[in-house]
């Protein structure tokens, strides 16, 4: 399952053992993969980096067999009737220098992938910290004593802000009026 993980992770563009272990909790399609198992972001890496040779061997016998097997993804397809002269032998297509051209390039596609996911997993562990995921809430949340001191703290910086406008009138009140007085209509008298 965690060998699933990884090659679908990498697949869509998720390196980090976080980002992954997040994409397990909410998106339906790591779920599937995972068959509703969450795994930690601790376990997902510390799996990375213990079995990072075989992993890169592996993942590049699995693209050769996509490959081999004509699975590709067409990110443009245009159809405007042209004939065009084409060559599509399959014994130049398929001949034995271009399969290992091809192979030491999957190879080098899978080492960026797994160099990529350990140089983030790195810099999170440095910005979060090696045990923790990054989006704990702070401590003072989880206390609930330290939060009621909090919010107390935020409600006497509140009444003292309000005090303190309460004591010194705005200046736009005290300034003095400009212009004519008001005139006062005298109240007219209904017909009855």
């Amino acid at each position: 399952m965690m060998t699933a993980l990884l090659l679908y992770a990498y697949c869509h563009g998720l390196y980090t053992s976080r980002r992954i272990a997040k994409a397990c909790e909410e998106r339906v399609d790591f779920m599937a993969v995972t068959v509703r198992q969450r795994p930690d972001f601790r376990t997902i890496s510390d799996f990375r980096k213990r079995h990072l040779t075989a992993l890169g061997g592996l993942f590049t016998q699995a693209l050769q067999l996509c490959q081999a097997a004509g699975f590709v993804q067409l990110w443009h397809v245009a159809l405007d009737g042209t004939k065009l002269k084409a060559n599509a032998s399959k014994h130049k297509a398929m001949s034995y220098g271009p399969m290992q051209k091809t192979e030491a390039e999957l190879a080098a596609t899978v080492q960026g992938w797994l160099q990529k996911a350990e140089t983030l997993d790195a810099r999170e562990d440095t910005e979060a910290g090696r045990d923790r995921r990054g989006d704990e809430l702070p401590t003072w949340v989880a206390d609930k004593q330290a939060r009621l001191e909090k919010i107390r703290q935020a409600k006497a910086a509140l009444e003292a802000d309000a005090r303190a406008k309460a004591t010194y009138p705005s200046p736009v009140a005290t300034s003095p009026q400009r212009g004519r007085p008001p005139t006062r209509h005298a109240a007219r008298e209904s017909p009855a």
